[in-house]
């Protein structure tokens, strides 16, 4: 396997990622509202910034989450389903980094949305 190396790649990866958020009973109420066509680019040009410094992305990710009023098992799932999709296509340095930041991003909204501190 590949690791994460192109604006294609990422495209590809969140895809992928997105519709198993979208095929699940709990997480699909969360993001169904989304028009993914026109979401998607904002989240290649995260995670190209984020892996790949691509500039470019300067909108506070948080404050795009923040009215979806996430609970911690949105963000359980949601980090299953990144790190396993992750796993699936892609292994080497760029992976990893993606799933450690996942688990950072999501430690901090956490905290940020219940002032309870989880480390994911």
């Amino acid at each position: 396997m590949k690791d994460i190396t192109s604006i294609e790649d990422i495209t590809l990866w969140q895809n992928a990622f997105y519709q198993k958020l979208l095929n699940d009973e709990t997480t699909a109420p969360k993001f169904s509202h989304l028009n993914l066509a026109e979401h998607m680019p904002k989240i290649v040009a995260f995670w190209s910034f984020v892996l790949l410094d691509v500039e470019g992305y300067k909108t506070n990710v948080f404050d795009q989450h923040i009215h979806l009023n996430l609970e911690k098992i949105h963000f359980d799932k949601w980090i299953n389903y990144f790190i396993a999709t992750t796993d699936e296509m892609f292994q080497g340095a760029n992976a990893e980094v993606a799933k450690q930041r996942v688990k950072m991003i999501a430690t901090t909204f956490m905290h940020k949305l219940t002032g309870e501190y989880h480390a994911f």
